[in-house]
């Protein structure tokens, strides 16, 4: 913990001519130049923390960048306060990363610097007050209030209090007022206490006191105890557990505290030897990682001979491409194949990171790379804790960890010797950061990252990405395709059902053809699991007055409100609105509303009405918000506690169940038809992946589709399994209509709190580009197909750029015509941002 006085940050004589430029967590596009003190001169080196003073109130924890002798030409260095690591905490290979992500994705060095590290490793401040050194109650000019003597007081008997300890011991509200009034009078400093948010995990441990290691004066010890069983059984315990005759040096080590009471020994007998000094408590630092250490591992990964030869295939082809892509049918054993590529570079004492799209991968995944790699494994994601995180982090840095799986924020751990990247399901929207910027992709950056770092990257996918399918067969990424599933299993029978004419037959129940449910009832019976798929959560959609029309929309966005039936409240899923569900319509106060569409959760309650005696869970972003949801979900399904499984695309996505036979999608059109150039491809892609988990053991699988458009193209190449058939007519339609990976996109969004302000800016700026680029390669403004989020609307301006084009010369174009308008008063509040390649 530091306390720095901001208002005593005079300079010292100018002695030093040590500067540091430091990168700050801020939307900054440069560097800040500080002066280094004499006393921390020593500790300085490129990418530590330091903590250093920014503007006139904050205080901020930077990253030493480059370390200089050259002083700022255009303002006066300040001087850093406390460099705060003894060893780097960013690589020289992260700085790389972060001048590549903020170049390419139109963002700053400090916001990717910001996303790149864990909160934990941030510096949290609040500001806290305590008498001016030169206050003199006695010959103070001023008058001063009963409050304020209090306040006084209060000071001189603690020290140091925060605004809040002072208003709640001087029982006022009015604390602002106050401090001010005491500000002027000169009575008080402000000081900002700045603390580390992460602390080391400690727990209280025991060692036997030094004096008793000589074997004759332990047995004089335990004639002593003789007398006092309790507190020799605690030694005897300790000795058990801590064999110092062998080797005395495990005595430093210590046994935990808390394992005596464990064990059924006396907590108070403990605490009579440490008070007798016979044993010596001290804090020993743990790991908050769930890792079993006395766990045995082995290291065996079998692969079969076709899984063999795709290894060799991909070896060879490492030789020509420094990124290869793996396409293979679901359950064709990809895991395998990258795990023994893993293996290898792990025993040769290189580091691994293994990239996947979800937390709800990762958590089958885990169990099985912890069987073969042990402790050697980090996991990251954002389900741990900030302190959880950062452990993961010191350990990736200090080298303790050489195995990472994680999703799209692992590329920014501080590897210093990585070898493999392999990217899981590459072809994931998940990849794609959104909000806040840099909006970069994981996928793209860890190609780069695999530049920086000279490692091999293997991508892996069922169903690729047209981009990385375009350059694969194009040569500039090596390919080798897997197309029979492992143990030659069968791929999973699709049906594709058309609703519109079971709907005419009346042969549906509700939202369920007849057919589906009747092969539901089969898998019951047959003690099978069935997982049916839905990609939207909720209750309904939406509710609707079938009188007047009425729709219940959110007041802060331009959406319906989704119906959550088991809070009986209406919830707006972008900016988090919720109202109790309405009996009557709000327009015309008619009680006939009905609930439109369905969700995950109306799947759900209907099965249960369908199946009163099975077990059914739901697997959502409502249910799995809590830190181990998704483990106790999955590991109740895959040990068939669970019979049904309703979920959204978190279902859809490497999960490897061996009782699952039947898949139900209940709604393909919803996914098709989307207003996104990509719909189709990520359609087809969720489809065969979501099939992909019935049938993985002996018998073949059952995938029913349901449908109203049944003859779309689209259903002939997913029965059939055809994707390249299908990709070759998707690129046909990318060309003609000047798309990826024909062109580049550079999508600008522009917000601000009116509609007309947001409509104008959207309008010069289109004027501004198309002066540029031309009509052809910019879209006119329009709304996106939400316009208005938590009261803010936007516009979007759709920028194509045809490969080969000058992509930096393009982006600094961009930016001229941004500043421009920026320049102009009137707009100074509207929001620009940028999203290069969005997905």
């Amino acid at each position: 913990m530091s306390q720095l006085s901001l208002q005593s940050n005079t300079p010292e004589p100018l002695k030093e001519t040590l500067f540091v430029q430091v990168l700050l967590p801020l939307p900054l596009p440069k560097t800040f130049t500080y002066r280094v003190p004499d006393k921390q001169a020593e500790k300085v080196q490129h990418g530590v923390r330091v903590i250093v003073p920014f503007g006139k109130k904050k205080i901020i924890t930077g990253v030493i960048k480059e370390i200089t002798n050259q002083a700022p030409a255009d303002y006066e260095a300040r001087y850093l306060f406390e460099v705060l690591d003894d060893y780097p905490m960013i690589m020289p290979q992260q700085f790389k990363l972060f001048e590549w992500i903020a170049s390419y994705y139109m963002a700053t060095e400090g916001e990717t610097f910001n996303v790149g590290i864990p909160s934990g490793l941030k510096l949290s401040s609040e500001s806290k007050l305590q008498l001016h050194p030169q206050f003199n109650r006695d010959d103070s000019p001023y008058i001063f209030s009963n409050l304020e003597d209090i306040v006084i007081n209060l000071l001189k008997k603690e020290g140091l209090l925060s605004y809040q300890q002072i208003a709640e011991l001087a029982s006022t509200k009015e604390i602002s007022l106050l401090i001010k009034e005491l500000l002027r009078k000169q009575v008080i400093l402000l000081i900002e206490q700045v603390k580390e948010k992460y602390k080391p995990k400690t727990e209280k441990y025991v060692k036997l006191n030094k004096s008793y290691l000589q074997k004759d004066k332990l047995e004089q010890l335990m004639e002593l105890l003789e007398k006092k069983p309790r507190q020799l059984d605690i030694l005897l315990k300790y000795l058990q557990q801590v064999p110092v005759f062998q080797d005395a040096e495990l005595n430093e080590n210590g046994f935990a505290k808390a394992q005596f009471a464990n064990s059924g020994l006396s907590d108070s007998s403990v605490n009579t030897l440490i008070k007798n000094d016979i044993l010596e408590v001290f804090d020993k630092e743990i790991s908050r990682l769930d890792i079993d250490s006395n766990h045995q591992y082995t290291a065996d990964i079998n692969l079969t001979d076709f899984q063999e030869e795709a290894k060799s295939s991909l070896e060879e082809q490492f030789a020509k491409h420094d990124v290869n892509l793996l396409q293979g049918v679901t359950g064709s054993g990809k895991t395998e194949i990258y795990l023994s590529f893993i293996k290898e570079v792990i025993d040769s004492g290189s580091q691994a990171l293994f990239l996947l799209p979800e937390i709800a991968i990762t958590t089958q995944m885990i169990q099985r790379v912890r069987k073969i790699f042990g402790k050697q494994v980090g996991v990251y994601h954002s389900k741990f804790s900030d302190a959880e995180r950062v452990e993961i982090y010191r350990g990736v840095a200090e080298g303790s960890i050489n195995f990472i799986i994680g999703v799209r924020s692992s590329i920014f751990l501080p590897f210093n010797n990585l070898s493999f990247i392999v990217v899981d399901e590459e072809h994931e929207q998940s990849y794609k950061q959104f909000d806040p910027a840099p909006r970069y992709h994981a996928r793209d950056a860890a190609i780069v990252l695999g530049k920086i770092h000279q490692a091999k990257v293997l991508l892996g996918s069922a169903t690729p990405s047209l981009e990385s399918y375009f350059n694969a067969k194009n040569n500039k990424y090596g390919y080798y395709e897997l197309t029979q599933r492992y143990k030659e299993v069968k791929l999973p029978h699709i049906e594709i059902i058309n609703m519109k004419k079971e709907k005419a037959k009346k042969q549906t129940n509700g939202d369920y053809s007849h057919s589906l449910i009747e092969q539901l009832k089969v898998e019951v019976e047959k003690k099978k699991q069935a997982i049916i798929f839905q990609n939207r959560r909720g209750y309904a959609p939406y509710i609707q007055c079938e009188t007047c029309g009425w729709i219940a929309e959110c007041e802060n966005c331009s959406v319906s409100l989704t119906y959550h039936m088991h809070q009986h409240q209406l919830k707006c899923h972008y900016c988090g609105f919720r109202q109790k569900s309405p009996a009557v319509c709000l327009n015309c106060e008619s009680s006939n509303l009905q609930m439109k569409g369905f969700g995950t959760e109306k799947i759900e309650d209907d099965l249960h009405l369908m199946f009163p005696e099975v077990k059914i869970q739901r697997m959502d972003k409502d249910t799995t918000r809590k830190k181990y949801s998704y483990q106790q979900i999955i590991e109740a399904f895959e040990n068939n506690e669970t019979q049904l499984l309703v979920g959204t695309q978190m279902v859809s996505k490497g999960l490897d169940f061996k009782n699952v036979s039947l898949v139900a999608i209940v709604d393909a059109d919803r996914m098709m038809f989307y207003p996104d150039f990509r719909a189709h491809e990520r359609a087809f892609q969720m489809m065969l992946q979501v099939s992909g988990r019935a049938g993985r053991d002996k018998e073949q699988g059952q995938v029913f589709v349901q449908t109203y458009q049944h003859d779309n193209p689209l259903f002939y190449y997913l029965k059939n399994y055809d994707i390249k058939g299908f990709y070759e007519k998707q690129l046909e339609e990318r060309y003609q209509f000047a798309y990826p990976p024909f062109y580049r996109l550079i999508k600008v969004i522009l917000k601000s709190k009116e509609a007309v302000q947001t409509q104008k800016s959207a309008q010069l700026m289109y004027n501004g580009l198309t002066q540029i680029f031309g009509t052809k390669r910019v879209l006119a403004p329009h709304e996106p197909v939400i316009a208005k989020i938590k009261n803010i609307f936007h516009q979007e301006i759709w920028i194509k750029l045809e490969k080969g084009h000058p992509l930096d010369q393009a982006k600094q174009k961009i930016s001229e015509v941004t500043n421009k308008l920026k320049e102009d008063k009137q707009f100074n509040k509207v929001r620009i941002y940028f999203d290069v390649d969005p997905a």
